[in-house]
């Protein structure tokens, strides 16, 4: 029996961590976006215009990056108490790479990494 390739992905805007479920352990990437509140300051500071775009370039980035690590799994949970696994599914769901991948998004509150690991693994228990 072949096993499916499974992924919880917590994340906001800054941080993704992204657990492997398997039955023995979880396998546990971070990547941290770059667009940090001292940067946003530091371009505020300039102007508001440049600022909106360090955000979306450093988010386009950070989306890239999350993208790249999960295109090779079968089901993906995408959870977090933000929009951004929202506006993730969104640039996914266009890109062909991920159109057989199943995708589902849940909202939920900030978690300790304890609490993520529970959440993943009772999701894909059950499912």
């Amino acid at each position: 029996m072949k096993t499916t390739k499974k992924l919880g992905v917590w994340m906001d805007h800054s941080i993704a961590h992204l657990m492997e479920f398997t039955s023995k352990h979880f396998e546990i990437e971070t990547i941290e976006s770059k667009f940090t509140n001292q940067l946003k300051n530091k371009s505020l500071a300039k102007s508001k215009s440049l600022m909106h775009n360090k955000q979306k370039q450093q988010l386009s980035d950070y989306y890239k990056k999350i993208g790249e690590a999960i295109k090779n799994y079968k089901r993906v949970i995408l959870f977090g108490p933000t929009d951004a696994k929202v506006e993730l599914f969104d640039i996914l769901s266009e890109d062909e790479r991920f159109l057989k991948i199943k995708f589902e998004i849940k909202n939920t509150d900030k978690m300790t990494e304890n609490q993520q690991h529970d959440f993943v693994r009772e999701y894909f228990s059950r499912a």
